[in-house]
């Protein structure tokens, strides 16, 4: 930077300011102090500084126990965290990251404030999660110093930091923050100054959706996060995380990333949150959300209708997409059922159609088929752990029962859901890769490094943009180009990203020269 200052990051004498000695700040400090910083911590709480700097001390020496952390290292590290009285004390600080309450207000008096105290060419950031860094930048005398610097909690743990740049933000400052949160240990990725920055951007596909499909009745809460669980790799389903992060942080945010993008459909929340927020449903910090916490912050189990279960004689299977009914008929021939070869189903046949993006009725009505008879399957993804049947409305019950007796003859679990226009991991994977894919054509972050923050920080099983290489971004925009017809919401258009790399057989990954 200009004169020199801040020094490099890793140098041993750059200085630290972290303001707010909560979880996050805390966590902050912890790596900064472990990299080699000499961290300067501040709170605007009498004795909170201080409180934070033993509970951190307490933390090395329990690493040192456990074999994680050396003992002179943590001693060393305990050495360079300096409890502050006052924020006159960060003069020295090459750096001031910010971790108060998440208030464009509060945070705007205290960047103003600290233009007083430290040098001009120190760089103020902010590690806000929702605000823009632009507003945050505004009034101030140097707004070109002002960058966001957003790490996730648990701070050590959570492996990524997302650099933002303001309108005003020299790109010096970003580069400097990026190399200062590589040398912390941290995945440091740059993004755009946009709402939900990278991770809670990308992050709107999985629960918007997932919440559609239980607002339109295709399945049960427990039904919706197995299946996305076992059929994408999910650690969680959607009603789980929901639970675990609490619908007054999450309910919120979707609403807020839904207003600043005015009115994005694809971002579009459901009124069922809003109701259980209302409600004080919150998940499991009070007992109840989605499901039900005992004292011990266990799950109950919600109970499953049991299916009827019978095996069929013979099976049709349609032929629209070869590629798919080879790998449901590899299914079938596990369980010992024949496979009917006619290209018209016989009279006792139990009829299989594989959808993309479509739903039951349509597949059936288009193959001129008996619809008392005739079932989906999902077909894409994982086929190993569970299987999903898919009715229609005519679907007969004996039908239902061929279909579970058939798919679970291997003793897989079997999941029964209503017909639906792309059935669930169909809907939801397209939804969430569509969504990245228009990140990276609004060039808010780079394409490599938008499934690396994807992946550290929201534990997704893959990148969004790596899943639609591999399911096939030819098959995606199928998938939204058939959602997009039969429900007639602009919210699965596809993003010109998909549209045009999925047509000259790119990677998703791709960028123009």
């Amino acid at each position: 930077m200009q004169n020199g200052f801040p020094p490099p990051p890793g140098a041993k004498e750059l200085n630290v300011g972290v303001i707010g000695c909560g979880v996050m700040g805390r966590g902050i400090v912890q790596i900064a102090a472990l990299a080699g910083a000499t961290v300067y911590m501040a709170d605007s709480r009498e004795g909170a500084a201080q409180a934070a700097r033993e509970e951190l001390l307490a933390t090395f020496g329990k690493l040192v126990e456990k074999g994680k952390l050396d003992a002179a290292a943590a001693d060393a590290a305990g050495g360079r965290m300096i409890a502050c009285t006052g924020l006159d004390a960060l003069r020295p600080c090459h750096v001031v990251v910010e971790a108060i309450v998440e208030d464009l207000a509060a945070k705007k008096s205290l960047f103003a404030t600290l233009e007083g105290i430290v040098d001009a060419e120190a760089i103020l950031a902010s590690n806000t999660s929702s605000l823009s860094v632009t507003a945050i930048a505004a009034g101030l005398q140097h707004p070109e110093r002002v960058a966001g610097f957003h790490f996730f909690n648990p701070v050590p743990l959570m492996k990524i930091v997302e650099v933002i740049g303001g309108f005003m933000t020299r790109p010096d400052v970003t580069d400097t923050l990026l190399a200062l949160g590589r040398q912390w240990g941290h995945t440091a990725v740059l993004a755009k100054d946009t709402p939900g920055f990278i991770v809670n951007h990308a992050g709107r596909g999985y629960g918007t959706e997932g919440l559609r499909l239980l607002n339109e009745g295709i399945c049960s809460v427990p039904a919706l996060d197995a299946i996305l669980r076992d059929t994408a790799g999910f650690r969680l389903g959607p009603c789980e995380l929901l639970d675990l992060t609490g619908l007054d942080v999450s309910h919120p945010v979707m609403e807020s990333i839904y207003r600043q993008y005015y009115e994005e459909p694809r971002f579009r929340p459901q009124v069922l949150t809003r109701q259980m927020l209302a409600a004080g449903a919150l998940g499991r910090k009070v007992g109840h959300g989605f499901y039900r916490y005992g004292a011990d912050g266990k799950k109950e189990a919600i109970a499953e209708p049991v299916q009827a279960s019978q095996r069929p004689e013979s099976v049709w299977l349609s032929q629209e997409r070869p590629e798919l009914a080879e790998r449901i008929s590899v299914l079938v021939a596990a369980a010992g059922v024949q496979v009917e070869s006619g290209a018209r189903p016989s009279d006792r046949a139990l009829c299989i159609v594989t959808p993309l993006g479509e739903d039951a009725t349509t597949c059936c009505v288009r193959e001129n088929l008996d619809a008392t008879r005739t079932v989906a399957v999902e077909s894409l993804l994982d086929l190993t752990r569970r299987r999903v049947v898919m009715t229609n409305p005519a679907t007969g019950a004996e039908t239902l029962a061929m279909a579970c007796g058939l798919f679970g003859a291997t003793g897989i679990p079997v999941s029964v859901i209503r017909d639906s226009a792309g059935l669930v991991t169909q809907r939801v994977v397209a939804h969430i890769v569509n969504i990245a894919c228009e990140i990276a054509q609004q060039q808010i972050a780079d394409p490599q490094d938008i499934d690396r923050a994807v992946v550290l920080g929201l534990g997704y099983p893959i990148g969004p943009l790596a899943w639609g290489d591999q399911v096939g971004a030819a098959t995606v925009l199928a998938i939204l180009k058939n959602l997009e017809h039969q429900t007639g919401d602009t919210r699965y258009r596809p993003s010109p990203w998909l549209q045009r790399r999925a047509m000259l057989g790119l990677s998703l990954h791709h960028k123009e020269i």
